[in-house]
C-alpha cells in the first residue's frame, strides 16, 4: 500500500527542521476543532523552567484558520488533557506556583477523574526512549502503556522532565500523524515547550509559524513559550515584535512582558526594559520580585540619571504598595546602590531598635501616629467605605450594628479592642475560652479599659464556653455578643477609631478585605500605617509560658529616604504561621562621603 504524501514527510521529521516537514503537511491535516485547547502543564522541575501556560480556553483563542465551522471537523480521538493554572505568587521562586490538572471525562458513562498529584504519581516512573523509534515501535509502547488513550500525553511530559532529545520528539510526532492523519494543537504545544526549554530557537520559530498558520489567535500559554523562547535567544527581538501582535487579540500576560523585559536587561537596554516595565504597570499587572531584582542586577555601575531614577522609582513602588523584598532582592539593592559612579553609597544589614533608630547611621524612623487631620480622614473613609460600604450589611444586620454603635458610644473610651472569636483560637490543644481568659488576663494589667468582640455562642455553657469563666472575664472587660453569622471586623474597626488614637486593637488578621475597599492609595496608605501602629498580635506560647504579645510599632514599617540615606524593611526569618507578617531586618543605606 502506498505511503500517503504527508506520512512520507513527517517520517523524515528526525533528519528535517519541523518547518520544512509541517509547513509542506499543513495544507493536508485538518484544521483541529476551535475547542481543542490544551495547555501545557508538567509540575516537573524541568517544566517548571520553561514557564506555565495558560488553562482560559474560549470562543476567541487557538481559533482554527479555516473557513469552516466547527462542526465541519472530525471529533477527537482521545481524552483531552485540561491544565488549570493557579494564580498566586511564589515569593521565593518569584514564579507563578505550578499548575493544576484534571482530566474530563469524554462522551458515555463518566469516568473517574484523577487528581493531580495521583496522576502524577501513576506515571512517575514514565522514561522516554533515548533514541527516535519508528512507528511500529511507537504503537507497540503505546499498546503495552497501562492508559493508551494517554499515551501521548504522558510521554510528551515525560519527554519534556528528562530534557530528551529533539529528535526523539519528532519521530512521536511522525507516529501521531501516521495514525492519526493529524497533529493536536495540545502535542503542537507540548514540542513547543520542549524546544524552549533547550533553547532551540529555530524550531521555536517553525512551530509558531506552523501555529498561526492553523489558528487565528493562540491561548497565552502559548504565547508565554514563544515569547520566552525568543527572549532567550539572540532573536530576542522578535519576541518585542510578537509582543505587539499579542496585544492586537488580548492584554498580554505578566510573563510576556517580564521575558521581554529581562531580554532588554541582558543587552543593556535599559531605556526600553524600563518602557515595557511601566507599560506592564499600567494595564494594572503586577510585576514579580524576579522582574524587579533584574532591573538592578544589569544596571551596577551605569552612570545614568535617568535609569537611577527609575530604580529609586522602584523602592518607592515598595513604600507604596507595602511590598517587603526578599533578602536576594535585597543583596542586589544593595551592590547597586555600591556600584553607582561618583556616589559613595554603604549598605548595612541591621535591625532597628524598638524607638525606632538605626544603629547604624543614627537616622530615626518615620513615626507611626497618625496626625489629627489624618486620622480624622482615615476614620471618615472607614466609616463611609468599610463600615457602613455595601459589604458590611452582607455580614450583619442594620439593627445590630446600629445596637453595637449605642453600646460603644455609651462606654467610651476603650483603650484596647479585642477580637475574641479570632483570639480564643490560637492554642488548640486548649479550650477557647482558657485562651481568651489568657489574653483579657494579660491585658487587664494596667487597667486598660478592654472591649471584647464576642459571639452569642459565648453565652451557652459548654466545654469550650465555660460560663463562670466567661462571667470572671465580664468582670474584667466589657463583652459585645454579636449574632453567630456575623463577621466582627467592623465592629472592631469602629469601636478602636471612635475610642481615639491611642487604642489599640488586638487580631491576628492582617484585615487586607477592608484596606481594599478604601477608595484611593493615600487612605490605603493611611490604613497601613495605622494598622501598624495600633495593631498588638499574640503569640502563642510554649509550654507552660504566658503567650506573647508583639506590640503596635512606634514607627513606620515601610522604605523609607531622606535622600542621603534609605532604609528598606525586607523578609528574612518571621512568623511564618501567623497572618500579620512584618519584617524585622532592615537594610540601611547611606552616603560615606570622603574628607577633604
Amino acid at each position: 500500500m502506498a505511503v500517503p504524501p504527508v506520512m512520507a514527510l513527517l517520517s523524515r521529521a528526525r533528519h528535517q527542521g519541523m518547518q520544512g516537514v509541517l509547513w509542506r503537511c499543513r495544507a493536508l491535516w485538518p484544521v483541529p476543532r476551535g475547542q481543542q485547547l490544551l495547555a501545557v502543564a508538567f509540575g516537573s522541575p524541568s517544566w517548571e523552567k520553561v514557564g506555565g501556560v495558560s488553562s482560559v480556553t474560549s470562543s476567541s483563542t487557538a481559533l482554527p484558520a479555516g473557513p469552516r465551522g466547527a462542526d465541519a471537523f472530525p471529533a477527537k480521538k482521545r481524552s483531552e488533557v485540561v491544565y488549570e493554572e493557579e494564580k498566586g505568587w511564589d515569593e521565593e521562586n518569584k514564579e507563578i506556583p505550578e499548575e493544576k490538572l484534571r482530566l474530563p471525562s469524554s462522551a458515555g458513562a463518566p469516568k473517574k477523574r484523577l487528581s493531580p498529584i495521583a496522576l502524577r504519581h501513576k506515571f512517575a516512573n514514565v522514561q522516554p526512549p533515548e533514541k527516535p523509534l519508528q512507528t511500529e515501535e511507537w504503537n507497540r509502547l503505546r499498546e503495552s502503556f497501562q492508559a493508551p488513550e494517554m499515551f501521548e500525553e504522558v510521554m510528551f511530559n515525560s519527554m519534556i522532565r528528562y530534557n530528551s532529545s529533539i529528535d526523539v520528539a519528532k519521530s512521536l510526532l511522525t507516529h501521531v500523524a501516521k495514525s492519526n492523519g493529524d497533529i493536536g494543537y495540545n502535542l503542537l504545544v507540548k514540542y513547543l515547550a520542549l524546544c524552549v526549554q533547550q533553547g532551540k530557537t529555530s524550531e521555536i520559530c517553525d512551530v509558531y509559524d506552523i501555529l498561526k498558520m492553523r489558528f487565528k489567535t493562540l491561548e497565552s500559554g502559548a504565547y508565554n513559550l514563544i515569547v520566552r523562547g525568543l527572549s532567550n535567544s539572540d532573536q530576542w527581538k522578535k519576541a518585542l515584535t510578537l509582543l505587539e501582535e499579542i496585544k492586537k487579540a488580548m492584554i498580554p500576560s505578566r510573563t510576556n512582558y517580564e521575558s521581554c523585559i529581562k531580554a532588554a536587561c541582558r543587552h543593556q537596554e535599559m531605556t526600553l526594559a524600563c518602557e515595557l516595565y511601566h507599560e506592564m504597570l499600567t494595564k494594572d499587572l503586577v510585576p514579580t520580585l524576579d522582574i524587579l531584582q533584574t532591573f538592578f542586577d544589569y544596571s551596577r555601575g551605569m552612570k545614568d540619571p535617568e535609569l537611577q531614577k527609575e530604580l529609586f522609582g522602584i523602592l518607592l513602588y515598595f513604600r507604596e504598595n507595602q511590598i517587603y523584598p526578599h533578602k536576594t532582592l535585597m543583596r542586589s539593592i544593595k551592590l547597586w546602590f555600591e556600584s553607582i559612579p561618583g556616589e559613595n553609597w554603604r549598605g548595612h544589614l541591621t535591625n532597628i531598635t524598638n524607638s525606632g533608630q538605626c544603629p547604624v547611621c543614627s537616622h530615626q524612623l518615620e513615626d507611626s501616629e497618625l496626625s489629627e487631620e489624618e486620622y480624622n480622614r482615615l476614620s471618615e473613609r472607614i466609616i463611609r467605605d468599610v463600615i457602613h460600604g455595601t459589604d458590611t450589611f452582607r455580614k450583619t444586620s442594620p439593627q445590630e450594628f446600629e445596637a453595637f454603635q449605642t453600646f460603644v458610644e455609651n462606654r467610651l473610651p476603650f483603650d484596647i479592642v479585642i477580637d475574641g472569636l479570632n483570639v480564643s483560637h490560637i492554642k488548640p490543644r486548649k479550650s477557647q475560652c482558657e485562651n481568651l481568659f489568657e489574653a483579657v488576663n494579660c491585658l487587664a494589667k494596667n487597667n486598660a479599659r478592654l472591649l471584647v468582640l464576642g459571639r452569642k455562642h459565648m453565652m451557652v455553657n459548654s466545654s469550650n464556653w465555660k460560663r463562670e469563666i466567661m462571667k470572671e472575664m465580664q468582670n474584667k472587660a466589657d463583652f459585645f455578643f454579636a449574632e453567630n453569622i456575623s463577621e466582627d471586623d467592623a465592629f472592631l474597626l469602629y469601636a478602636t477609631l471612635r475610642s481615639g488614637k491611642h487604642c489599640k486593637f488586638v487580631t491576628r488578621d492582617f484585615l487586607r478585605d477592608h484596606k481594599a475597599c478604601l477608595s484611593d492609595s493615600l487612605t490605603r496608605h493611611l490604613f497601613r500605617k495605622w494598622q501598624r501602629g495600633h495593631q498588638i498580635v499574640l503569640f502563642p506560647s510554649v509550654g507552660g509560658n504566658p503567650m506573647k504579645f508583639l506590640p503596635a510599632f512606634s514607627y513606620d514599617i515601610v522604605v523609607q529616604t531622606t535622600g542621603d540615606t534609605w532604609h528598606i524593611p525586607y523578609k528574612d526569618v518571621y512568623e511564618e504561621k501567623y497572618s500579620y507578617r512584618v519584617p524585622r531586618k532592615w537594610l540601611c543605606l547611606h552616603r560615606k562621603y570622603r574628607r577633604v
